[in-house]
């Protein structure tokens, strides 16, 4: 009956003796580095090695005694060996794996796997963008981009300033958050990603307005021509006005989207024929 430990060992290690694969092994996916050791008569050299997960140690008999490199834990075995053989094993997990030659107690050495580092995801907000206005309340999407070249993203969690407003799980590479009823204010939005080995990384602050619309107001309207109605209407920097024009009121058309960059905008209608049309100037809804 296969033992807990041997199955293990068949899981986690990768063994090439001699000159071919050892039965029911799999090779590294990547090209692995192989790191020699000498195994001479009492002697292991170098004793102690440092390597990374899915690199290889390859051990070479030089002495003219028999000897063998044997796992302390049990997780390989050459078997008693004698000069010329070659046995290399592949280490698939981080640790420090100390080993001996069966037959002299004192031929020991040992093997410092290292885990490969994390690189860390990379995350940016797509929209809104630096600098947009909103009328408040303010209600809608923060998007993201999320992506991890080593890994996956775990979450991405959305902050306003130190505020967390919310997570969204297994995310990635395309992120949405909504906030609801933003009140008036200056806001430093940031996304803060995380990946499957706990890397973080931020985006860049991107810093939104919510401003409290000022009372739309129309002022100096006139004819000017024929053809010709214009007015001004009150605005508040930074959003964006809706002109519409109808014959009756009722089946309103849009004419002119406008962003406002001070408290006030000139309308001018062209075609302004018949005897009578109606207008409006309206708050665009907030992107």
């Amino acid at each position: 009956m296969q033992t807990q430990k041997s199955f293990l060992a068949k899981c986690l290690w990768t063994t090439i003796v001699g000159l071919g694969v050892a039965p029911g092994t799999i090779q590294p996916a990547r090209a692995a580095i192989i790191t020699n050791v000498n195994v001479g008569d009492n002697f292991f050299n170098p004793p102690n090695v440092r390597i990374s997960v899915d690199d290889g140690v390859k051990w070479t008999w030089i002495g003219i005694n028999t000897h063998s490199t044997t796992s302390n834990g049990g997780l390989w075995n050459s078997g008693n060996r004698g000069n010329g053989f070659v046995y290399t094993n592949f280490f698939n997990v981080a640790g420090t794996f100390p080993y001996h030659c069966n037959i002299h107690g004192l031929q020991t050495g040992s093997v410092v796997v290292q885990a490969p580092a994390n690189n860390p995801p990379a995350v940016a907000i797509s929209t809104p963008t630096n600098g947009a206005f909103f009328a408040s309340p303010w209600t809608g999407p923060i998007q993201a981009t999320a992506s991890d070249t080593d890994g996956t993203i775990s979450k991405v969690d959305f902050y306003r300033g130190t505020t967390l407003m919310g997570t969204v799980s297994g995310a990635g590479p395309n992120v949405s958050f909504t906030v609801t009823n933003l009140a008036a204010g200056t806001y430093q939005l940031k996304a803060v990603a995380t990946d499957n080995l706990g890397g973080t990384n931020g985006s860049a602050v991107v810093t939104v307005s919510v401003v409290t619309p000022a009372p739309i107001l129309i002022s100096s309207p006139q004819r000017t021509g024929p053809n010709t109605f214009q007015f001004t209407y009150s605005t508040t920097a930074g959003l964006q006005y809706v002109v519409r024009k109808a014959t009756s009121l009722s089946n309103w058309t849009a004419v002119v989207t406008n962003l406002a960059t001070g408290t006030s905008l000139p309308f001018s209608d062209n075609a302004a024929a018949g005897s009578m049309n109606f207008y409006s100037v309206m708050l665009a809804p907030n992107p």
